[in-house]
């Protein structure tokens, strides 16, 4: 028997949930986005669970509940963080890829977000420490480092080019 109650199908034979909760144990896609983008904020901010939970009479666990999607975060919930961690609401629901939305219209798995390089912890400690240069000059020239770097690491996975589409620089000096 299935029947409809404030937008949730829920199927009685199978007890499963509509894609608003969980499905087959699995966080909703958009409850992972949500919780992934208060880790941000709180990381960027310098902020442990401890001293956001505490700001809001939570424990860390469950500030890290609302991290990994385990728990979803409620409306006024999600006020509160915004006030805490000094962001609009709207922040938690920027950068929503596609395929989180789609995933959780279709009850897929979560979006898993190891891959991109903007939730890894390793890239908030890069933005922190660059900040952290205070002489304009030589933060720009450490950006401009980093792209160049990045650039040839791009060329040097690319296939080896063709010999007669070496330009005379290239031909004159082969270690560029």
């Amino acid at each position: 028997m299935n029947y409809t109650h404030d937008n949730e199908d829920i199927d009685e034979d199978k007890g499963e949930r509509s894609v608003r909760g969980r499905i087959n144990g699995k966080p909703n896609p958009i409850d992972v986005h949500v919780g992934g983008r208060l880790r941000l904020r709180r990381t960027l901010l310098g902020l442990s669970q401890q001293k956001v939970g505490d700001a809001l009479g939570l424990t860390f666990q469950q500030v890290q509940k609302y991290e990994r999607g385990a728990n979803r975060i409620g409306a006024s919930r999600l006020w509160d963080l915004s006030g805490v961690l000094d962001c609009p609401v709207s922040f938690f629901f920027e950068e929503m890829n596609s395929d989180a939305a789609n995933a959780a219209k279709k009850a897929e798995s979560p979006v898993n977000d190891i891959g991109d390089p903007m939730s890894r912890r390793e890239t908030l400690d890069l933005v922190r420490a660059y900040y952290r240069i205070t002489e304009e000059p030589v933060r720009r020239r450490i950006y401009e480092l980093t792209k160049s770097l990045g650039a040839a690491d791009s060329v040097m996975q690319k296939p080896e080019m063709d010999k007669s589409t070496e330009t005379s620089d290239e031909a004159a000096n082969p270690q560029m």
